[in-house]
């Protein structure tokens, strides 16, 4: 295997995101993907495969720390069979620890089930035995730590209130997001994990990594200066969009807008992007529900676009609405597509768009 392509998926919680960290010291050229159960976990791997069709390269395909229904199991192995016998050259290794995967794994060679151990620690075991594996120090230690929280093994006093800790630290990190910024994202949780394994030793270990969590997070953010975290966020968040300018531009009737995806905080981002990129002349936030936040600096009446896309309104510079019948996706593509199928049935019947602003 240490000639291909590893992609990685793995659950989103501190046992998957450990399992990326155990891998990250393996010598495989890695991609990392993480997603919770459900329509999400098809939508990645369905990018997943084509991610490997567009590369042409001889991959591996490894899950860890979620099980696969049967019907996804056996989509997962027709597709994978369909594309070797094209003459691609995918491997599959799933390792998890959840016993509603028992069915799939009694079924699928590729598929290892264990539930006396977490995610983490039968990646950590199976790398050891088969893969090249430069393990650091602290490794085994943290493995234990991420194993005794995750099955609760509340006996294992030291290292289970340690994995509390941890396991805050991954689930309250919410300051990017994870569908709009997944590589970011997952190197964001995975470097604080990283930064975690540092203070495994010290005295009153679980107290000292809870008071430098919030120092943690600003020192990923930050760049030149300090300031507060919300401040470091936003400007970090504002320079991400701008680098995904060219994917994420969507016109309507000529005015040039930016498209995001349940990012948020629509007032501060998105007039920070305004601001930052003048050439823009609306930005939307769409929530994994449907509903849209649009902001605007002038040049544009948003409420306008808002009434003739939803229904909705507002003000000149700051409106809202809701999609009906919108899709909650898992990629970013996705989501597009819905939206410009709206434009463009909205270009083709509303009239044009109100210069003057509202008063």
């Amino acid at each position: 295997m240490n000639d291909k392509t590893v992609h990685h998926l793995s659950h989103t919680d501190l046992d998957g995101y450990s399992c990326q960290l155990v891998m990250k010291y393996t010598p495989y050229k890695l991609f990392n993907y993480n997603a919770n159960y459900g329509a999400e976990v098809k939508q990645t791997l369905e990018l997943i495969l084509q991610n490997i069709i567009n590369d042409n390269k001889s991959a591996t395909i490894l899950i860890t720390d979620l099980n696969l229904t049967t019907d996804e199991s056996r989509w997962l192995n027709n597709e994978i069979t369909k594309l070797n016998e094209n003459k691609k050259d995918i491997t599959l290794l799933l390792l998890d620890h959840h016993g509603t995967g028992e069915e799939s794994a009694q079924k699928y060679d590729w598929y290892f089930l264990d539930t006396s151990r977490s995610a983490t620690k039968i990646t950590y075991d199976y790398v050891k035995e088969n893969f090249e594996f430069n393990e650091p120090f602290w490794m085994e230690k943290f493995v234990n730590i991420v194993n005794a929280v995750d099955l609760w093994k509340m006996e294992e006093k030291d290292n289970f209130e340690y994995g509390k800790v941890c396991m805050r630290l991954v689930s309250e990190t919410r300051e990017l997001n994870k569908i709009m910024f997944a590589n970011v994202d997952n190197n964001y949780k995975i470097s604080l994990l990283l930064e975690a394994t540092k203070y495994i030793d010290k005295e009153n270990a679980p107290i000292v990594l809870d008071e430098k969590i919030h120092m943690l997070k600003k020192e990923f953010f930050k760049k030149d200066k300090n300031d507060t975290l919300d401040n470091l966020v936003t400007e970090y968040i504002v320079k991400l969009l701008g680098e995904a300018k060219d994917e994420k531009t969507i016109y309507y009737k000529g005015y040039k807008g930016f498209l995001s995806y349940g990012v948020g905080n629509t007032s501060i981002i998105g007039n920070g992007f305004l601001l930052t990129y003048p050439e823009y002349d609306f930005i939307v936030d769409v929530s994994y529900r449907g509903t849209i936040s649009l902001r605007a600096n002038n040049k544009v009446s948003v409420s306008q676009i808002s009434k003739e896309w939803t229904g909705g309104g507002g003000h000149p510079n700051a409106a809202g609405g809701r999609i009906i019948g919108f899709k909650e996706q898992y990629r970013y593509d996705l989501v597009k597509k819905q939206i410009e199928k709206i434009i463009n049935e909205k270009e083709a019947v509303a009239g044009d768009l109100e210069y003057k602003k509202e008063i």
